[in-house]
């Protein structure tokens, strides 16, 4: 729990100072250059082949391929890469995901799903990783993603450290990000039949909420980790728009610290909190604290005891599981509705 804390405080400081200096004027995910073709196969000697002659096969990526990440960074992978690290717990998930667990050389101190990740050779945190340990893993790539500053990034490139780095903003983002993971390690299949559950995923939850009247839709206001909440522009927010929520918070950009008489003001009707989350300071639960605060009392979520536990990593982390969290949400804000 104390580890789940101090890694979403990472993950809210990283990006709220990441906030204050100029950002890339790149995409939350990686761009494929001259991607192949939908249905084309690689040939032994990695040029794509389609047509007359080719016999059926599983979808396989032509190599060399040419990816740029989100700092907008070009990669050529002549093939798929065989080792790797992930110095954020969204894309070790996403890489297990696509089966590629035995490829996998090292992770960040706060991965711990799935319950193998946690097992692997830990290479520091999402914010500052340890340079000595990237350089001794000798990875082809490593990943890096939503918590990591630019500044280190850049550093470690100049190590000769391989950082690609994705920073998915949407739900929409995190699916893409799959899809061309999914061609560079050469695992096509595998990605589109987890985006294929993820988009089903999305679906249930828009198709529960769709006919909610604009005076029907709860106003809704998520303490993340203690005192901090998310605006407009991040993957959060856009979890509690999907779910049919009004998030109070919108009128602030990004992750930012809370501003409790706003809260108080906003009069939120559900008040959404990671569950299992312990406060290292007080050593209170976030529900604890939350109930602790004597000038919320007449807040309607507080009143009417609307206050929603959810999995901490499945809201933080905008990895393959970011859908089942907004299950969680969208089940939080709308019992009635969401099963």
């Amino acid at each position: 729990m104390k580890q789940g804390l101090t890694a979403m405080l990472g993950l809210a400081l990283a990006l709220s100072a990441a906030g204050c200096g100029e950002k890339p004027k790149t995409p939350g995910t990686g761009e494929l250059i001259d991607p192949p073709k939908a249905g084309s196969t690689a040939k032994p000697d990695g040029q794509s082949g389609q047509g007359q002659g080719a016999a059926p096969s599983a979808k396989a990526t032509a190599y060399p391929l040419k990816v740029k990440d989100a700092t907008g960074t070009e990669f050529t992978f002549e093939k798929a890469p065989s080792r790797i690290v992930s110095v954020s717990p969204s894309e070790t998930e996403m890489l297990f995901a696509l089966g590629l667990g035995d490829k996998v050389v090292g992770v960040s101190d706060y991965d711990d799903y799935p319950a193998e990740a946690a097992k692997k050779p830990k290479m520091g945190s999402i914010v500052k990783p340890n340079e000595e340990a990237l350089l001794a893993a000798n990875a082809d790539v490593v990943l890096s993603g939503v918590s990591l500053p630019l500044p280190a990034v850049e550093k470690l490139r100049s190590l000769k450290v391989s950082v690609f780095k994705v920073d998915p903003k949407t739900v929409d983002d995190v699916m893409n990000n799959m899809i061309m993971f999914g061609q560079v390690f050469d695992k096509q299949e595998q990605a589109e039949k987890v985006v294929a559950s993820m988009k089903a995923e999305r679906q249930k939850v828009v198709d529960a909420v769709k006919d909610l009247k604009p005076e029907q839709k709860k106003r809704v206001f998520i303490e993340f980790s203690p005192g901090w909440t998310v605006g407009k522009g991040e993957f959060m927010d856009e979890l509690i728009t999907l779910s049919g929520g009004i998030n109070v918070a919108s009128d602030v950009k990004g992750f930012a610290k809370m501003d409790e008489e706003k809260v108080i003001a906003d009069n939120p009707q559900v008040i959404l909190y990671p569950n299992h989350l312990i406060d290292e300071n007080s050593k209170k639960s976030m529900d604890q604290i939350i109930k602790g605060r004597s000038s919320w009392a007449g807040v309607d979520a507080v009143k009417n005891n609307k206050l929603v536990g959810v999995d901490q990593n499945l809201i933080s982390r905008p990895g393959p599981r970011i859908t089942q969290g907004l299950l969680e949400i969208a089940k939080g804000i709308y019992p009635e509705l969401v099963k």
